[in-house]
C-alpha cells in the first residue's frame, strides 16, 4: 500500500462515526436556496472548531475555508453545496432504518458536503505542505433558481487564480466533466380582456400565449451540440366565461455549449420582438446557467481520468460521465479544469423520501481525501 492510500485508509477508519454524527446534525438544519444562513453559520463554526485559521462567509453565503492561500498563489477549489430544494425553515425530519438514513436533501447535497468537511479536517489538523492554495467551500445556491450564485461568486472573486475545481454532488458513479447550461424565462401576456359573450373577438391572453408557444416550438436547434427547449408551466385566465386578461408561461432552453445557448437566445429574442399586436408581452429572465466554454480537451481528459481512477479505487460500479447542470458549470464556462464527483450511495433526490446508505460514507470520504492529497507534498 502506497503512502497516500495508507493515510486515507487509516484516517477514514478512525473518523467514520464522527462523519455519521456530523451528517445527522447537519442534515436537520434547513437550507433553502438564498436562505442557507443557518447551515453556513454551522459550517463556519465547525471549521473553526477543527482548528482552521482562515474561515469566512462571503456576500453570497459561501463558507470559505482557506488553506495555504496566499494573496496570489494558484488555487484548487473543493466545493459542496449547502442548499436543498425544500422551502422548510424548521428542522428537517430525519429517520434511520438500519443503515439507511432518510431526510430531505440528505444526499443532495448534505452527505457529499460532510465527506468534504471530514476530508478537509485531515489537512486542517495535519497541516501538510501543499502544492498550491486549497479552498474548501460550502457553497450556496446550487439548486433551482439559486442559479449557481454561490459558484458564480467564487469564480468572480478567484477565477483568475483557480487551476483546478472539484464539486462534490450526486451519487458515487458520477464523474462529470461537461456542463448542461440553461436559460430560463417567465413570459407574460396582458390584454384588455372582457366578457366571453359581450366582448367576443377581443384579444385573449391565453390564445395569444398559445400562438407564441407555437412559434417557440418552431425554433431550430443547432446540430453541433445537444440543445433542447421546453415550456414547463402555464397559467392564466379566471373563469370559463371570461376573455383572459393575463396569461404566463415558464420557458427554458438547454445545451452543453455556451455558443449554442447564445444562438438560441438570439432566436428567442427575435420571436418575442416580432410577436406584436393589441397586447403587451413581457419577459423576465429567471436564471442563467452557462454551458461549456473553450477548454483544452486533452488537459480536461487527463484531469477527468485522474478523478475516475480515484473513484475506481473505492467504487466498483460503472462510472457515469454524462453531462449535468452543477456548480462546475461556472468554471467550465470559463475554461477551468473541473469535475463534479459523487461520493455517496442513495436515491430519490429532490423528494422528501430521499435516502443515503451510511455504509457508503467511508468510500466517499476516501474519494474526497484522495483527491485533496493530490495537491499535497510529498505524497504525489
Amino acid at each position: 500500500m502506497n503512502e497516500m492510500k495508507k493515510i486515507v485508509e487509516e484516517y477514514v477508519a478512525a473518523h467514520v462515526k464522527e462523519a455519521e454524527e456530523l451528517l445527522m446534525e447537519l442534515g436537520r438544519i434547513p437550507a433553502p436556496s438564498h436562505m442557507e444562513d443557518q447551515r453556513a453559520a454551522f459550517c463556519r463554526n465547525w471549521f473553526l472548531a477543527q482548528g482552521a485559521g482562515d474561515v469566512a462567509i462571503d456576500s453570497a453565503k459561501n463558507v470559505i475555508c482557506k488553506l495555504n492561500c496566499t494573496e496570489d498563489n494558484d488555487l484548487a477549489v473543493f466545493m459542496a453545496h449547502t442548499d436543498i430544494v425544500f422551502p422548510d425553515m424548521e428542522p428537517l425530519k430525519m429517520s434511520l432504518e438500519g443503515r439507511t438514513l432518510f431526510a430531505p436533501g440528505i444526499g443532495d447535497d448534505t452527505a457529499n458536503l460532510v465527506n468534504l468537511m471530514m476530508a478537509a479536517k485531515y489537512l486542517i489538523q495535519e497541516k501538510p505542505e501543499m502544492k498550491s492554495g486549497i479552498m474548501i467551500v460550502a457553497n450556496s445556491c446550487e439548486e433551482g433558481l439559486g442559479n449557481l450564485d454561490g459558484s458564480k461568486e467564487i469564480i468572480r472573486a478567484y477565477g483568475h487564480r483557480i487551476k483546478a475545481f472539484y464539486s462534490f454532488d450526486g451519487y458515487m458513479s458520477q464523474c462529470t466533466y461537461s456542463a448542461v447550461g440553461s436559460y430560463r424565462y417567465k413570459i407574460t401576456v396582458k390584454t384588455a380582456g372582457g366578457h366571453s359573450w359581450l366582448n367576443f373577438g377581443s384579444p385573449n391572453a391565453i390564445q395569444i400565449l398559445s400562438g407564441l408557444i407555437g412559434k417557440l416550438y418552431e425554433m431550430k436547434v443547432p446540430d453541433t451540440d445537444r440543445t433542447t427547449y421546453n415550456v414547463g408551466h402555464m397559467q392564466g385566465g379566471t373563469t370559463v366565461n371570461t376573455i383572459a386578461q393575463e396569461a404566463s408561461m415558464l420557458f427554458e432552453f438547454r445545451s452543453t455549449s455556451q455558443s449554442c445557448l447564445e444562438y438560441m437566445e438570439k432566436q428567442f429574442e427575435d420571436i418575442i420582438e416580432g410577436y406584436t399586436g393589441d397586447y403587451e408581452i413581457t419577459t423576465e429572465l429567471l436564471g442563467v446557467r452557462p454551458g461549456n466554454g473553450e477548454i483544452d480537451q486533452d488537459s480536461l481528459k487527463a484531469y477527468t481520468d485522474l478523478s475516475a481512477d480515484v473513484i475506481r479505487e473505492f467504487y466498483e460500479g460503472e462510472l457515469d460521465f454524462g453531462a449535468y447542470s452543477t456548480d462546475a458549470n461556472i468554471p467550465l464556462s470559463r475554461g477551468i479544469l473541473s469535475n463534479t464527483v459523487g461520493t455517496i450511495i442513495g436515491a430519490k433526490a429532490h423528494t422528501r423520501e430521499e435516502w443515503v446508505d451510511l455504509d457508503s460514507i467511508p468510500a466517499g470520504m476516501k474519494i474526497v481525501l484522495s483527491l485533496l492529497l493530490h495537491y499535497v507534498y510529498p505524497l504525489v
